[in-house]
């Protein structure tokens, strides 16, 4: 649960969404199209985590952990690798692809890390240590936020933005490893039964 909680911030969706219009205004957007830019991508977040409560019973937390978590780092790759090619300042076609990167990575995120995490995390814990067990599992992701966001701009000038993208798509394919080896399905499964499986 604790892995759960750092890795759903050390995948970096809070950076994208504190420092989004930061990160378009560098790749070339004027300042009113980067927070308009941002607003979309706030949309696809809701539009796609809406999607994600209406399928996570049908198809399964862990299918849409693992593909919302391979999306993410997908994307994070191919935003990493525009950087690379086109620098820090985008041309046209680079940045409109750079926005395509950060919409499909909020959008892999919201069907997937952001809201199966929470529901894991009430259900595979036993019920006589649910209730500090999800506490510390929630210290643990404000805490992987806190380090993520400070840290953030100093990556951003230190490693580059390409650089930075690359650690983060990484990040998120380790992500991908540990919870196709670690993470239980529990669709279908009473508390109780969660409960034995896991024990």
């Amino acid at each position: 649960g604790v892995l759960l909680a750092v890795f759903q911030q050390i995948t970096g969706i809070n950076t994208v969404i504190y420092y989004a219009p930061t990160l378009l205004h560098q790749a070339g957007f004027g300042s009113s199209v980067s927070l308009l830019a941002n607003v979309g991508n706030g949309v696809v977040n809701v539009g796609m985590t809406v999607v994600a409560i209406r399928l996570i019973d049908k198809v399964g937390r862990r299918v849409l952990l693992l593909i919302g978590t391979v999306g993410m780092a997908l994307a994070l790759f191919v935003l990493a690798t525009t950087f690379a090619v086109g620098g820090n300042t985008l041309g046209h076609t680079a940045s409109i692809l750079a926005v395509v990167c950060l919409v499909v990575y909020t959008g892999s995120f919201a069907i997937g890390l952001g809201p199966v995490f929470w529901l894991l995390i009430s259900e595979i814990y036993p019920a006589r240590i649910r209730g500090k067990s999800m506490s510390i599992a929630t210290i643990a992701n404000w805490g992987a936020n806190f380090v993520v966001a400070v840290s953030f701009l100093t990556l951003l000038n230190t490693i580059s933005n390409a650089g930075t993208f690359f650690l983060l798509g990484f990040l998120s394919l380790v992500a991908v490893v540990y919870f196709w080896r670690k993470v239980p399905e529990t669709e279908g499964l009473t508390l109780q039964e969660i409960e034995r499986e896991m024990a």
